[in-house]
């Protein structure tokens, strides 16, 4: 299993593929090429690919695709494979569960598995109380049980999200997501009694003095003129969003609309699905803060690549949910299940947590001292996040303009260099950095040099 080295936050050697970046060849390669032209006759279009190379491996921070190319992977598959896409851990438990029975439904013939990882998720997130949890297979499952569980628990039917918002792509979550472009547009008619309110989003606010507390206090007023408290089931809010652009709110801004939503009535959801299991430098996001949700919602890096999602929350909550009323056919699927008790070991044993601090710590101050050099009329607008969880906003030189043409020419040049490389935000105008928590310091230093050197090339085309 890979370790930790003597050096806090760097990671020894012991990975099945070399870890260092490869391009053998022009890309996309001849093998890539003609598995786009089998799937152009049978996958629909709507499915959409950031890269034009096929995977054929995949270990720690390297992805190598079918003509042999190795990528350095700073996107994770979207913060899923935080422990590196073939840990140890997760292979081994993966391999045992298979060879004993690969389902049965839970809700048919249970089994220990779901349990395990049900008591692993009630120590690991927030709140001294006593906790139940259900198991599904995506984040939007995981939140439209939350919404479910809210509106049945408080009797109301209400439900608030925020600008920026991106909670999924079924008919309730995209109800809750705000971006329109690609998620939403002629999809509707929607749920109704959703609600959208303002975001906390320090780097675009017309008052740049407007405080966390006063930010919530903002969305509070809105909620109480609009809605009226006593109508509203749940709050549901990402504590750094992310398809959004990786936007964290301002310091108090959580606390502030948690403590209304708890002198309210009303379910506090907190939408860890990016966010959690180490991704920021703490379990969970909610922890910078030390909000404590009703509920939460996870996936993404809870398993190992592996598709399991769950809601987790007061035990009043979920058990007022009437039997049967939760559940799914492959819900807390058995290896699965292996799966996250796998994740979560490596996640203890290599404290992945601290890790993500470290990459904090190296990226932030590589690309902190680029603004600073690039000056008032880089291309640079904010650098931020926390832990594994990173952002660059790119703007139109001397001003907050959103530059989407930079971020994508950047993305493009990384790419042509080895490098994979994220793009979000309601503007198009972001790139993400969620490297695997397992990548190696000098991985990571030379995917950042790649970045780098992309940033200076497409500003000073600016």
């Amino acid at each position: 299993m890979t370790t930790f080295a003597t050096t806090p936050g760097a990671v020894a050697p012991g990975f099945r593929l070399e870890q260092k970046r490869r391009i053998n060849s022009d890309f996309p390669g001849p093998k890539s090429t003609e598995l786009a032209a089998r799937r152009a006759a049978v996958v629909a279009k709507g499915v959409a690919s950031g890269v034009p190379v096929y995977a054929a491996d995949a270990d720690g921070g390297i992805i190598r695709d079918v003509d042999g190319n190795s990528f350095i992977d700073l996107g994770s598959g979207i913060a899923v494979t935080s422990v590196g896409a073939s840990d140890p851990a997760v292979v081994s438990a993966v391999k045992e569960q298979v060879e004993h029975f690969t389902h049965t439904c839970f809700m048919v013939t249970p089994y220990e598995g779901y349990i395990a990882v049900a008591e692993q998720l009630a120590e690991l997130t927030p709140g001294d109380f006593e906790k139940r949890t259900v198991l599904f297979n995506s984040g939007a499952e995981a939140v439209e049980n939350a919404v479910k569980v809210a509106r049945l628990a408080t009797g109301r039917n209400a439900v608030v999200a925020f600008d920026h918002a991106y909670h999924g792509r079924t008919n309730l979550t995209m109800a809750l997501t705000a971006k329109s472009m690609p998620y939403k547009t002629n999809f509707g008619p929607f749920a109704p009694e959703i609600y959208r309110v303002p975001m906390s989003y320090p780097f675009r606010e017309e008052n740049p003095a407007i405080t966390g507390p006063e930010a919530a206090q903002r969305a509070i007023t809105m909620i109480e003129k609009q809605i009226g408290a006593e109508s509203v089931a749940a709050i549901i809010i990402e504590p750094i969003q992310g398809e959004g652009g990786f936007i964290v709110p301002a310091e108090g801004f959580l606390p502030a609309l948690a403590e209304w939503a708890t002198a309210n009535g009303v379910v506090f959801i907190a939408d860890e699905v990016q966010s959690g299991f180490c991704r920021t430098g703490e379990w969970f996001a909610v922890n910078h803060e030390g909000v404590v949700p009703d509920i939460i919602t996870m996936a993404k890096g809870i398993a190992g690549g592996m598709p399991l999602s769950a809601i987790t929350g007061r035990a009043d909550l979920l058990d007022a949910v009437h039997a049967g009323g939760l559940g799914g056919t492959y819900g807390g699927n058995p290896v699965a299940c292996a799966a996250a008790l796998g994740a979560i070991s490596t996640m203890r044993e290599q404290d992945l947590a601290g890790r993500a601090r470290s990459i904090e710590a190296q990226v932030t101050q590589r690309f902190a001292t680029l603004q600073a050099e690039l000056g008032d009329h880089s291309i640079i607008g904010e650098l931020r996040g926390r832990g594994g969880m990173l952002a660059i906003e790119f703007v139109e030189p001397g001003g907050k303009t959103p530059n989407a043409d930079a971020t994508k020419a950047i993305a493009a040049q990384c790419l042509r260099e080895g490098v994979i490389i994220l793009t979000c935000g309601t503007y198009g105008n972001v790139i993400r950095l969620l490297p695997p928590l397992v990548i190696t310091d000098e991985l990571l230093a030379d995917g950042l040099d790649v970045l780098e050197r992309a940033i200076r090339s497409v500003g000073v085309g600016s």
